[in-house]
């Protein structure tokens, strides 16, 4: 084993495919919900209690619907790239996979609910 190159060490530990990716992509949506994520609770807080009517003419504005859109949707899919990872990380075999596409169908499913009902209250 000593003689051993370090490829030849490393051969089938997996490869450096979309790893980098992954990172970035992770990266870009942590630093858009670190802008999203305050703008919503601003624009969400003043409406909160509201009647049926003051909710549904706040959001027919653009700036509140388009933020709280953006919000649902890429924290949906922030949600499922980091759970999709804790799950490769700890668990193997069949329920790995169950596991990533219930998450990925459930996350896919809460997104296109939240901006159903946004559009639905702006239109």
């Amino acid at each position: 084993m000593a003689f051993l190159t370090d490829r030849k060490r490393a051969d089938r530990w997996g490869s450096a495919k979309s790893g980098t990716e992954h990172f970035w992509r992770m990266k870009v949506q942590s630093v858009g919900l670190l802008f999203l994520i305050p703008l919503f609770v601003f624009t969400f807080g003043p409406i909160l209690g509201g009647t049926y009517e003051e909710v549904t003419a706040y959001f027919a504005r653009p700036f509140p619907a388009i933020v709280a859109g953006l919000t649902i949707l890429v924290s949906c899919i922030h949600f499922k790239d980091g759970f999709t990872t804790l799950i490769e990380d700890y668990v193997h075999g069949v329920w790995e996979k169950i596991l990533i596409l219930g998450m990925t169908c459930l996350m896919y499913a809460l997104a296109a609910t939240g901006l159903f009902a946004v559009a639905r209250l702006a239109l």
